[in-house]
């Protein structure tokens, strides 16, 4: 029985264009998702060999293949539900819009709306090879930060709750911007979906004290 399930996409392969085209959708999320969704199931069922046999030569590789897809499992689970349409989604967050505290937050964070969106588009563009540009909800402080992935799991601050997530595997953007990847995060600005970053910064909020004892 898979631990682990493709999520359905919240809109149609043609949702979000011309930002991205049906065919990125379709086949990054039927194929490339898929596999680290499998990759996922496949290797717990490995490491439930490797406990029955008492082999533990390969327990470092396993451990590395569950982080690498159970974290891109995770990442491209968010970063569906992070956009919608055009016509819906992108400017900046605003306390008329329904997520004031999303937009103080980023205020207080990062000092401006502007400085955020500068640092995140550099971190989603800059990554070596391949990676993510995340912002994320990091607990001990309560503040916002923003991460540079590497691969799905590297360099990131354990705890941290991501909350909006670029994808910056040329898998998808390669078919329609070519090797333009600066492009892709630019345009990825306007279909990002605000209302779904703001639950999940109230959610990441409600258990934001669980790794400390309280005074």
């Amino acid at each position: 029985m898979p631990v682990y399930t493709l999520p359905d996409l919240p809109y149609d392969y043609a949702a979000l264009a011309p930002v991205i085209s049906p065919e990125i959708i379709e086949l990054h999320h039927d194929k490339h998702h898929a596999a680290y969704v499998k990759g996922a199931n496949d290797t717990l069922e490995q490491l439930a060999e490797a406990r029955d046999k008492e082999q533990w030569g390969s327990l470092g590789g396993l451990e590395k293949n569950l982080a690498f897809h159970l974290s891109g499992h995770v990442l491209h689970s968010i970063y569906w539900q992070n956009m919608t349409g055009p016509k819906d989604g992108g400017g900046e967050p605003l306390a008329q819009d329904g997520v004031g505290d999303l937009a103080e937050a980023i205020r207080e964070s990062f000092g401006s709306f502007a400085g955020f969106k500068a640092q995140l588009s550099k971190a989603a563009a800059t990554t070596q090879g391949s990676g993510w540009g995340v912002l994320a909800h990091e607990p001990l402080s309560g503040r916002l930060v923003v991460e540079q992935v590497y691969d799905h799991q590297g360099n990131v601050g354990q705890g941290a709750v991501p909350l909006l997530v670029f994808d910056a595997w040329e898998h998808a953007f390669y078919l329609q911007y070519r090797n333009q990847k600066v492009d892709f995060i630019e345009a990825m600005w306007q279909v990002v979906n605000w209302q779904d970053v703001a639950r999940r910064l109230a959610a990441a909020r409600t258990r934001g004290n669980v790794l400390l004892p309280t005074p």
